[in-house]
């Protein structure tokens, strides 16, 4: 029901108007309502769900004729039924509103009915009056800590805790634009109060707050302020009309040198009692921990830029023999803030002695290892801890134990793997930090110049929290990307004395918003600069478009696992295969059987079956290439939609994929939608999702049914996790009564439930995902396909019969299609290759075009033959035909800096996110569902989205159907999960149980939109709440508890495992390994926490020791994002190097079995055993944010057990 309010006063706004009708509302039994003032306008429209009390309340104040009852702002306000009937999805979402605060306050009273409080809360004030905010460092005066002022001039404001961030606002004189910080809770690290005498508040933080400028519409410049705005300030009434807020990269309060290196904020408060007001909000679980500790201010000898000044002058003359790469760990502590400017100075001359006696790779290893045993300055820490002298001691100690343990795992990485060091650095809008340099994927260009890696910087442009830039409607990025990002690209970076200025980027890279820069360097007695780098590489000359001529480029930055020398002479030209204007052989080629072996003898990986398809790059071609068993010699076969650009001087054969092993088909929304507009019924999807948890279910049940789990997953292989489950399962101990295995299958199991319920990412067992290639026999008729693949150890498997096929993302209804699935005559060349699907060249239209505007040049193809999933042919949609633009055009040779400009343009113009999630929203608010005319739209502007990296033409944004102000619960995010002590799934209604004031900020200070949810009546919506993640991890918690209730009071599991292995070596000499053993933990646990941190998306927030193990960086409230996902492939194959190279130096490699392997695996099992029963003996340092370590033993009881079979057996 809706009733309509008018007359309004102008100040009045939706938040003062639902804070005035709020208990009146209440009084009826109407807790859930929608308010909705019209801009400009003095009328509101007020939906209520319950008919009958929506008449009381007109009863009790409304009427036509009736004297207005109500007064806001000093003015009546009248009201009456409104004359429309409610939107259906605002109906929808105040049911779903009002059903959960039903069940919140059930989970309230039975909370309050186990607790030992009366059930009373008290109403905590959240806003404070704010003379001024200084900022600065930590620093200490002999043993007391003192804050250390670098800038203070702030005008007064208002300081705001709200639910899950602290907002500032100043700019109270009506003469400037308003100024804001928004400060997020989980970038503080500690909140300290002072005293009724000095009344501060001061915050240290790991990042810099969000800033942002505000105008606000009245006019405001008389002398004071009006009144009613401070009352808004202070939330006594409410906000003047505001403009759109600036996001900003400094203040005229805050200038850039300071907020990118001082992140302590200290509050002057107005009133002195707020110190005790402030000081109760500990009280609050939202809050951050708060303690009282009054501190000394300082101010500094030298201003910042001043110290900052002296450190380049020591590294440039003083200094200036040190090596690069030492450099450049100095500048990250410096510049990173692990230490002032001030105390790194102090160090140099401690490092210059280590090395003259130690050498530069020791102390290059020893100061960057420095920076992750720094403690964080602040009440926690004690002032011994960051004396020059403690600081030096730490640094000699850690050179001693690289001396003791040598660079051996800095060598293994540098000549186990294709990969290279890569120099790194993160731009966000108020600083740039440094980090690295990690071994990651390597390109055509690291290659070429491997000897001057370090000229090299791979650049990331993102959010002080290491996240993508956030858009948001109600916020202007431009003078963060106009300003702030292009000031970079256009300018340089400086680095120990080197200027590193923007060179390239690869396709993949720009959606993750980096790129890489160089700094000059001289190559074969010759200088180069970017433009030189760049004309090696190939000609270029002739593009005109920024976009296509920055994607032919990236061609050479693109990451390869493998790179294989070839002749000169392999290569042969051949003609695609076109008809009707359509190219059928777009992106494919073909190899010879001798050159495959060439290849196979090449790669590393020598698994079973061996591929017959490559992803390959090559001079300037990209694509696929697959086996012809009809050419001779070493022949290789480009077509000429393959090369991109000529004047390719390299002759290696790149290799960025391989079709190894057939990969599991998965549904996901987008594809759950059309398939449900093809006319699938629900309970098909219902029974898939239903057997997939229940298999995650069975998961735990037993080390043995865990194992298979981890296996199937790769998770844990790298440990050899599952050959350690199987082994205790054989020994009788169960796993679930060990704390760190029970938690690593958990956090597995966890991750797949997530993606199931915010993903629909349900497997299909009748379903395989391959690449996709053309039949070069052309013996397949038109909508005919040969699907082939071939598992280890497994026979070759030919799909035949109607199957489903189609690409990720779809969008458009036409993406998914039907096709007849044959096999080929015995005698045809086909036969030789497996693990790919294979499409016909003829017909009218391609068919991997007609499939999300694929092509053949490495897209993976979706092939679904489960009889209940594949729609009738008469209800198949037309594939879409969008016209393919061509790219925009300059009109003259494209330079470096218009990739630049590209390159920010693509940042700041982006909407392939935004607009996938409107089309689900409206997919789902349409009886049409994807065949609505908006989502046929949002296909098309998607399609465009993603050729935007090559066109160079952005979407049209006004073409973009309206943003429902509601959404299906299927896109809310999920209970946030912490792994930090156990894996739970944060209670979010206990945490809403906070006791927020009335005045709660309406901004939502650093959460974004709030949106309304609805629950959906379609099947996404079904799916989504027929998984409830809170009971099945308590399910899978309580199945855990009752497999270990049996072995309560016996020992535990590594206790017995070591039990067992005593008994079976009884005889073995093994103690004089021991020291060995400690050394070789060291090297581990080093790397793990270098992993931690590399893969972390900020470095105050490093990943669990978990997450590493598992391979799986968990989502915190939902299903894992694009960058985490990508994060967690890179961290699985760091992880599984490091372990091997663990194992190869306790047992040797492969057919060089190390002495004493047995020996050596009981002493590094013998370490893990002493720790976990807390023998101090061999405790180590741990990392001052990782925390105490626990995997060694786990790693060290998989290996000792192998050797202990091994020894049974008389090997």
């Amino acid at each position: 029901m809706d009733i309509f309010f008018h007359n309004l006063h102008d100040q009045a706004t939706e938040k003062s108007l639902r804070n005035f009708l709020t208990p009146i509302l209440n009084r009826l039994s109407i807790f859930v309502f929608q308010c909705q003032k019209l801009r400009g306008r003095g009328c509101a429209t007020i939906t209520v769900l319950d008919v009958d009390k929506g008449a009381k309340f007109l009863e009790l104040y409304g009427g036509k004729d009736a004297p207005p009852k109500l007064r806001l702002l000093g003015r009546p306000v009248h009201c009456s039924l409104g004359k429309h009937q409610p939107n259906e999805f605002l109906l929808r979402s105040l049911e779903k509103e009002e059903a959960d605060r039903v069940s919140k306050n059930l989970a309230v009273s039975r909370k309050r009915s186990t607790s030992r409080d009366d059930g009373k809360k008290e109403r905590l004030q959240r806003n404070f009056g704010v003379r001024h905010i200084s900022c600065g460092q930590w620093t200490y005066d002999g043993h007391n800590l003192a804050f250390e002022v670098h800038t203070s001039n702030s005008p007064p404001g208002v300081a705001s805790f709200g639910p899950k961030a602290l907002t500032i606002k100043f700019g109270l004189s009506g003469r400037a634009p308003d100024n804001r910080l928004e400060i997020s809770y989980a970038s503080i690290e500690s909140i300290t109060t002072g005293s009724a005498h000095v009344p501060t508040v001061t915050l240290s933080l790991s990042e810099a707050p969000r800033m942002f400028k505000e105008e606000n519409e009245p006019n405001l410049n008389s002398e004071d302020p009006p009144v009613s705005l401070l009352y808004s300030r202070l939330r006594l009434n409410s906000r003047v009309v505001k403009g759109r807020r600036i996001r900003a990269t400094n203040l005229d309060c805050l200038t850039q040198d300071i907020v990118a290196r001082c992140f302590i904020y200290r509050l002057f408060l107005v009133d002195s009692a707020d110190v005790q007001r402030i000081y109760a909000l500990r009280k609050a679980p939202d809050v951050p921990p708060i303690i009282s500790w009054t501190t000394a201010v300082h101010q500094p000898k030298q201003t910042l830029s001043e110290q900052v000044s002296a450190l380049q002058v020591a590294l440039s003359l003083t200094y200036r023999d040190f090596p690069f790469n030492l450099k450049f760990q100095i500048q990250k502590i410096a510049q990173n803030g692990y230490l002032s400017v001030r105390r790194v100075l102090d160090l140099l001359p401690t490092i210059y002695q280590m090395v003259n006696h130690s050498g530069a790779e020791i102390v290059v290893a020893a100061v960057r290892k420095l920076s992750r045993h720094i403690p964080f300055p602040g009440p926690e820490t004690q002032a011994n801890q960051l004396t020059c002298r403690t600081l030096i001691d730490l640094l000699n100690s850690i050179e001693e134990q690289l001396i003791r343990d040598g660079l051996a795992f800095d060598e293994y990485a540098a000549n186990s793997k294709a990969g290279a060091l890569v120099y790194k650095a993160t731009v966000t809008p108020t600083g740039t930090f440094l980090y690295g340099p990690d071994y990651e994927g390597n390109n055509r260009v690291l290659r070429r110049y491997a000897a001057n890696s370090d000229s090299f910087l791979r650049v990331s442009f993102l959010e002080e929290d290491g996240e993508p830039l956030r858009f948001d409607r109600d916020v202007s990025n431009e003078e963060i990307f106009h300003q702030r990002f292009k000031g970079v690209l256009q300018g340089s970076i400086e680095i120990a004395g080197r200027q590193y200025t923007f060179l390239g980027f690869s396709h993949s890279s720009l959606r993750a918003q980096t790129c890489w820069f160089m700094a000059p360097f001289v190559f074969e007695g010759e200088l180069l600069f970017s433009a030189a780098v760049i004309s090696r590489l190939g000609d270029f000359s002739r593009i005109r478009s920024p976009a296509k001529c920055a994607a032919r480029i990236g061609q050479a930055f693109s990451d390869t696992f493998n790179a294989i020398r070839l002749p000169s002479n392999v290569a042969v030209s051949i003609p695609d295969v076109e008809a009707h204007e359509r190219c059928f052989s777009d992106g494919v080629g073909t190899i010879s059987p001798n050159l495959l072996q060439r290849i196979h003898q090449g790669s590393k990986n020598k698994s079973y079956p061996r591929p017959t398809l490559f992803q390959i790059r090559y001079k300037g071609a990209k694509g696929m290439l697959s086996l012809d068993n009809r050419l001779t010699g070493e022949t290789m076969c480009l077509r000429s939609s393959m090369v991109k650009f000529e004047g390719s001087d390299s002759n290696d054969l790149e290799l960025c994929g391989a079709a190894k092993n057939p990969l599991s088909m998965y549904l996901n929304r987008q594809l759950v939608k059309i398939l449900e507009d093809l006319g699938i019924g629900e309970s098909i999807f219902v029974e898939l999702q239903t057997k997939a948890v229940d298999q995650l279910r069975f998961a735990v049940s037993s080390a043995y049914n865990a194992a298979h789990f981890l296996e199937r997953n790769n998770v844990g292989t790298g440990a050899q996790v599952p050959y350690l489950l199987k082994e205790l399962y054989h020994l009788r101990l169960p796993f679930q009564a060990d704390e760190f295995l029970r938690d690593l299958v958990e956090i597995a199991v966890l991750q797949q439930l997530r993606e199931l319920k915010h993903r629909s990412r349900i497997p299909v067992e009748k379903g395989v995902t391959l690449y996709g290639i053309m039949d070069e026999t052309g013996y397949l008729k038109e909508r005919e396909i040969y699907c082939v693949w071939q598992r280890a150890e497994e026979s070759k498997v030919v799909l035949t019969g109607r199957v489903v096929i189609t690409r990720c993302p779809a969008l458009h209804p036409g993406d998914v299609q039907l096709v007849q699935a044959v096999d080929v005559p015995p005698d045809s060349p086909l036969n030789a290759i497996h693990n790919c699907v294979v499409f016909s060249q003829h017909g009218k239209r391609d068919l991997p075009s007609m499939l999300s505007g694929g092509d053949l040049d490495g897209d993976l193809y979706n092939i679904i033959y489960h009889e209940e999933l594949i729609p009738k042919p008469e209800v198949i949609s037309s594939p879409a035909d969008y016209p393919r633009l061509p790219p925009l055009d300059i009109g003259r040779r494209v330079e470096r800096q218009d990739m630049a400009n590209f390159f920010l343009q693509f940042m700041e113009n982006d909407q392939l996110g935004r607009i996938a999630t409107l089309h689900q929203i409206l997919a789902d608010q349409s009886p049409r569902g994807t065949f609505e005319r908006d989502c046929l739209i949002l296909a098309d502007m998607h399609s465009t989205a993603v050729d935007f990296s090559k066109t160079g033409i952005p979407v049209n944004i006004s073409r973009l159907p309206k943003y429902p102000p509601f959404r299906p619960d299927f896109l809310a995010t999920g209970p946030r999960a912490d792994i930090v002590s156990g894996v739970t799934l944060e209670d979010l209604w206990a945490e809403q149980e906070a006791t927020l004031s009335d005045s709660e900020d309406e901004d939502r200070a650093g959460q974004g939109p709030k949106y309304k949810y609805y629950e959906s009546r379609k099947i996404l919506g079904k799916l989504y709440r027929a998984i409830d993640e809170r009971e099945f991890l308590k399910s899978l918690q309580r199945q855990a508890a009752n497999a270990s209730e049996d072995t309560r009071g016996a020992p535990g599991v590594l206790q017995g495992v070591w039990q067992y292995v005593l008994k079976e070596t009884a005889l073995i000499q093994w103690q004089h390994h021991v020291e060995w053993a400690r050394d070789v933990r060291e090297t581990y646990e080093d790397n793990l926490i270098d992993t931690i941190y590399q893969y972390s998306t900020h470095p105050s927030h490093p990943l669990q020791e978990l997450e590493v193990f598992a391979g799986v960086i968990i989502g915190k409230t939902g299903a894992q994002s694009k960058r985490q996902k990508e994060y967690s492939k890179g961290m699985r194959e760091k992880f599984e190097e490091d372990v091997v190279f663990t194992v190869e130096r306790i047992v040797g490699k492969v057919g060089d079995k190390s002495e004493e392997s047995l020996e050596k695996s009981i002493a590094c099992l013998s370490l893990g055993v002493e720790e976990s029963q807390g023998d101090r003996r061999f405790e180590r340092r741990y990392d001052r944010t990782v925390g105490r370590l626990r995997s060694w033993a786990w790693v060290a009881a998989a290996v000792c057990l192998r050797e202990v079979e091994r020894f049974r057996m008389g090997l």
